[in-house]
């Protein structure tokens, strides 16, 4: 799945977008204390996948978000759409750390 937003990105934002890399830590990155899993979406088992672009490094990140922070965003989303809530801000604040200690971890 992340390799079609890739693709996607790629086609949409050339350059800007050189990689791609799936966060997969334990904790939600909007909240960073619930489990993330299946959330219910319409009455059915779902997951909340979701990309942002990490322009510093031209990265695309992938990543799963819990049912309590996904169900806002989509709530947000019907009531102002293409607009970011505080909520991304923090997800991409997250990500942004998770990903430089990846980095990291790979020097080690």
């Amino acid at each position: 799945m992340l390799q079609l937003i890739f693709t996607q990105g790629k086609a949409q934002f050339g350059d800007a977008v050189k990689s791609f890399w799936f966060y997969d830590g334990d904790f939600c990155p909007g909240c960073m204390a619930r489990p993330i899993g299946a959330i219910k979406f319409k009455g059915k088992d779902a997951v909340a996948i979701n990309a942002f672009i990490y322009r510093a490094r031209g990265v695309l990140i992938g990543y799963f978000l819990c049912e309590t922070c996904a169900k806002f965003i989509f709530k947000e989303a019907q009531k102002n759409p293409y607009k970011q809530t505080p909520l991304h801000t923090d997800i991409e604040k997250n990500l942004t750390a998770a990903y430089h200690k990846h980095l990291s971890s790979l020097d080690a």
